[in-house]
């Protein structure tokens, strides 16, 4: 297996900075959406990306990190995303009440995985600690699990073609992001162990 490119990072500010701006940037379309018209799906992604700019200001900073452009641009893809999600005034494919409950649920995957996961949650591949509790008995990225749910029930709820390249380009680079995790941590001795016990990466069953 190819080494993994890393190198010591001196410091992590400008990423949280530029999650603060994107995530600012969200706010403002979906709360004007639900000003408009009620509806509270595109309020529970607001709160799945807010969980992102919490758990980014205090996570554990990484001394070593994949830096290789694969993973570079995986991150931002996934990171970038989100934020361009627009809710406009498209008809919805299922009720505003069923969009909500499914993105409910993805949120509450999100929000136990980001606590289980606590200050070893990160934007890069990076190895901030294993963690094999909770959610992660599961799935080895249970995080991303819940965002590709919070996406998808956005898209059900605002289906323009624009939000279809988005969630389709995001959730790809987070599929690639999770391998690319993966790669960082492969050497890992009890990451190797957990990987022998947990052997689905998102979905059980299917991936």
């Amino acid at each position: 297996m190819k080494p993994v490119r890393v190198r010591v990072m001196p410091s992590d500010l400008p990423a949280r900075a530029i999650v603060c701006v994107l995530f600012t940037l969200l706010s403002v379309n979906l709360l004007i959406d639900w000003i408009h018209t009620g509806h509270v799906t595109g309020l529970l992604l607001l709160t799945s990306e807010l969980a992102v700019v919490v758990f980014t200001l205090l996570r554990r900073r990484a001394r070593i990190v994949d830096r290789s452009w694969l993973a570079t641009l995986v991150t931002t893809i996934s990171l970038v995303g989100p934020p361009l999600l627009r809710a406009g005034g498209e008809r919805g494919l299922l009720p505003d009440a069923a969009t909500a409950a499914i993105s409910g649920l993805g949120l509450i995957v999100v929000v136990v995985g980001q606590i289980t996961l606590g200050r070893s949650f990160g934007l890069v591949p990076a190895n901030r600690g294993v963690v094999v509790a909770g959610p992660y008995t599961f799935v080895r990225h249970p995080i991303y699990t819940g965002y590709v749910i919070t996406h998808a029930a956005f898209l059900l709820a605002h289906p323009s073609w624009l939000n279809i390249l988005v969630v389709a380009l995001t959730d790809t680079a987070l599929v690639v992001r999770a391998l690319a995790e993966e790669r960082v941590l492969s050497g890992d001795a009890m990451y190797q162990s957990y990987c022998r016990r947990v052997s689905w990466h998102l979905v059980p069953g299917v991936f």
